[in-house]
């Protein structure tokens, strides 16, 4: 390697991977523009980008190191950190909320905001991961919060607010986790370190748009070789991205049915085509030709017209309508007559549809290169993005020890960082196993999941928020909270080792073994033991209860008594009274509970703790026998299936089967 100066922290290096050629900007900020000093463009040999997309990583991170190369020899300079731009056309948009709950904080700080937008973030991924068949990374590009909600009431900030109930809902971006590594892969290859990252049509948008035009409603549209980006702003900020699937490609493509010619002469013939010239070539055949300007406008008409067809309708649905202006970027926005094509079909005049280069001296300028170019638009970008602070090449932070992921521009927390690298609000804050909820002998039970292990999150060797805001240099150490197991028992674990009688589970006979699930019912029908005081005491009832009828005979005589008892008043006459007051039994009488049990009369008498009668305390006057069941038991009241908890009152109807 010759001896080449460092790279100097103010100077930028950017590299454009496209579909057709890799193009590189080096400059540094002056005076609030960036001030470019060299530009090299160098083309694949072979297809190694398909729609934008990096398929050949060596080929690819090759060119890279070639366009490199040539830059470090003219600058004297060794470039080792880059800053890059991911195409749009892998883009995906969902919409996720998230609740919590605020009965333990007093006011809702910048934490809590911060928490519950991670939430609501996470959920957008899971929706985005149920949308496809195989569960794949995606990275978090940009996120918008589109409503928060306090106690179901709408408000513009939640800081400071005290309630019950905080939800957010947002629009998030994201980019399959695979666009993002084979960017990564591709510039590792090249022996570069990526600094920064943003989007395609973002760049694009800060090159030819500067932020004191973007009050406007204006619309920026990339045409590249593979994919055609689009950015709209209005109101001082970019309000939405999103891309065409036609681009340069389809018009080159057409050129070569036409004319029987290889894609590279094709793409010749499309780049040298200007009015009244005309353009020599050889076809396939190895014959000579010539061909007239407005022979092959003639054949690219068709695509040219989908092609401004697919742009107005991606403008119209991301802007809502057309905007009030639109500037054409990229190889292909240089086609005669696309326009005109554009214009129309957006229903706009067509002085207001123009070709992007000439704003480019309000963010970008050099000494002695001519930026004026369309297909410079997005090359610029990524380099003014960076340079003028929108996202700063020395912007280095490092994750677990390698260099981290960064999409956005502005102030960066520690939760961007985290979500933008691939973690989500369950590795943050982990989760409680889930509670398991059952009835048992008539008595709810739940069953507590396992807690979560919190989360160690520490920059610069201390422990950290979520919304620590995170500088350049910075080292952040994430271990992921690990989310608690979910509660689970079998049935003979629930009634422990020491029962012995036999037990229904959701009405049929089960085996111990078998798992518990949320809202089974269990019964146990005999001498249960090992089960917990207060539950055993449950399951017993129902056969005290069954005796009932028996043990109330011998309780009317208890009355009889009362002889010696009248002769206690003569000696002493205060006594007798409270003794007599407590038997009481006519009262019980009177509130017995008269049914119909499998559609035969039957007279319960009163509970002596008062409590009313449950299904589950007529089992063994049913006539079922529950020694040998063949199937599930029936069990309704006045008609209504139930459960073994349901009480019964007086003249029901149940039934039993």
């Amino acid at each position: 390697m010759k001896d080449y100066r460092a790279q100097e922290r103010d100077l930028i290096f950017a590299l454009d991977i496209g579909t057709r050629s890799v193009v590189g900007v080096v400059g540094r900020p002056s005076g609030g523009r960036f001030k470019a000093l060299e530009i090299e463009t160098a083309e694949h040999g072979s297809r190694a980008m398909l729609d934008g997309q990096i398929d050949n990583i060596h080929q690819v991170g090759a060119l890279a190191r070639t366009v490199t190369e040539r830059l470090e020899e003219r600058l004297g300079v060794h470039l080792e950190r880059v800053c890059v731009a991911a195409a749009g056309r892998a883009l995906r948009t969902q919409s996720g909320s998230f609740t919590m709950d605020l009965s333990d904080e007093k006011t809702i700080s910048a934490e809590t905001i911060s928490r519950l937008e991670a939430g609501a973030l996470s959920a957008a991924e899971e929706a985005l991961q149920m949308e496809d068949e195989v569960r794949r990374q995606f990275f978090m590009v940009g996120y918008t919060v589109a409503q928060y909600r306090l106690d179901n009431y709408p408000l513009a900030s939640l800081l400071d607010h005290s309630g019950q109930k905080a939800e957010a809902d947002v629009v998030a971006t994201f980019l399959p986790g695979e666009v993002v590594e084979s960017l990564y892969a591709a510039m590792r290859a090249a022996g570069l370190q990526v600094s920064s990252l943003t989007l395609e049509p973002i760049a694009a948008m800060n090159a030819a748009i500067p932020a004191e035009l973007r009050l406007l409603n204006l619309a920026l549209v990339d045409i590249g070789a593979g994919t055609t980006d689009i950015a709209v702003c209005r109101d001082g900020s970019v309000t939405g991205y999103t891309m065409a699937t036609i681009a340069g490609d389809e018009i080159t493509e057409a050129i070569m049915r036409t004319f029987l010619v290889d894609f590279q002469t094709a793409e010749e013939m499309k780049r040298n085509l200007r009015p009244g010239e005309q353009t020599h070539y050889t076809d396939i055949l190895g014959l000579e030709n010539t061909a007239a300007f407005e022979e092959i406008h003639a054949a690219i008409q068709e695509p040219m017209s989908r092609l401004a067809e697919a742009i107005a309708a991606q403008v119209t649905e991301l802007n809502g309508g057309a905007p009030s202006a639109l500037f054409l970027a990229g190889g292909g926005s240089k086609l005669d007559g696309l326009p005109g094509k554009v214009a129309a079909s957006l229903g706009m005049e067509e002085r207001r549809v123009a070709i992007a280069g000439n704003n480019f001296s309000k963010s970008a300028f050099a000494d002695d290169i001519d930026l004026n170019n369309p297909e410079y638009a997005t090359p610029l970008g990524i380099a003014v993005s960076a340079g003028l602070g929108l996202l700063n090449d020395s912007y280095v932070i490092t994750l677990n020890g390698e260099t981290a992921k960064l999409f956005r521009s502005g102030v960066l927390t520690a939760r961007d960082i985290l979500l933008m690298n691939g973690y989500n609000y369950g590795d943050m804050l982990g989760r409680s196993g889930k509670n398991l909820g059952i009835t048992l002998n008539g008595r709810r039970l739940v069953l507590r999941g396992e807690p979560a292990a919190p989360a160690i999150l520490r920059v610069n060797g201390e422990e950290a928020a979520i919304n620590t805001v995170v500088h350049a240099g910075d080292d952040i150490r994430f271990r992921p909270a690990r989310s608690g197991t979910d509660a689970a028992k079998t049935l003979g674990e629930l009634l422990g080792k020491g029962f012995s009688g036999r037990v229904l589970l959701n009405n049929r006979e089960a085996d111990f073994k078998t798992p518990l699930r949320q809202g089974d019912v269990i019964l146990t029908l005999e001498g249960p033991s090992g089960i917990a005081p207060s539950v055993e005491a449950e399951a017993e009832e129902p056969p005290k209860e069954a005796e009932s009828p028996e043990a109330s005979a011998p309780a009317e005589p208890r009355p009889a008594p009362a002889a010696p008892a009248r002769e206690e008043p003569r000696a002493v006459p205060p006594k007798p009274e409270p003794p007599r007051e407590p038997p009481a039994k006519p009262l019980i009488r009177k509130r017995e509970v008269e049914i119909l049990l499998n559609g035969k009369p039957l007279v319960l008498p009163p509970k002596e703790n008062g409590q009313p009668y449950y299904v589950m305390d007529l089992l063994e006057r049913s006539g079922v026998d529950f020694e040998k069941l063949e199937g599930p038991v029936h069990l309704a009241v006045n008609g209504t299936e139930c459960g073994f908890s349901q009480a019964v009152k007086d003249r029901d109807s149940i039934t039993i089967r």
